[in-house]
């Protein structure tokens, strides 16, 4: 890392590196940034203490494991006070086919990314978890038909 607290070319490298492989090993990372093992694992510890690196998890197919059924879903609630939103968000964590979720601004107040089994899965998940959490007003289902690309990787620029 640079003395003004940004990213060096090779703390950009590193981060490219284990987004696309996670178990890589400090050797081979080592090598591949041009680095001995000492200073190559210090900068990734250091990169996982500051947060930069978040965690480590393999990637499933979802096909295999019974969630191929892809659906985005708009969530509109009854009211946005503080107290209303805390209470959907502390619920809506609690949902494990809610992959992702997000505030949003405009016309509904949450985009949901659910995963299921099936259609017949996801709508019992509607009416039974999703419209009963906390101050739901209304929703609106987004079937997948295609992914075509979902990377949960961010690009990493080197200069």
């Amino acid at each position: 890392m640079r003395k003004d607290g940004k990213l060096d070319r090779i703390d950009r490298q590193i981060l490219k590196i284990v987004q696309q492989d996670g178990r890589i090993s400090v050797v081979d990372l080592a090598s591949k940034v041009n680095l001995s093992k000492s200073p190559c694992l210090q900068r990734l510890r250091r990169l996982e203490n500051e947060g930069f690196i978040l965690g480590y998890r393999a990637e499933l197919n979802p096909q295999k494991v019974a969630q191929g059924h892809l659906v985005y879903v708009q969530v509109k609630l009854e009211s946005t006070s503080r107290q209303r939103l805390e209470a959907f968000n502390k619920a809506v964590r609690a949902v494990p086919q809610v992959v992702t979720c997000h505030m949003m601004s405009g016309g509904y107040d949450y985009l949901l990314k659910v995963r299921s089994k099936d259609m017949s899965s996801y709508r019992a998940l509607l009416g039974d978890v999703i419209s009963a959490l906390p101050g739901v007003f209304q929703t609106s289902t987004f079937p997948v038909m295609e992914e075509v690309k979902d990377l949960a990787r961010l690009q990493v620029d080197l200069d």
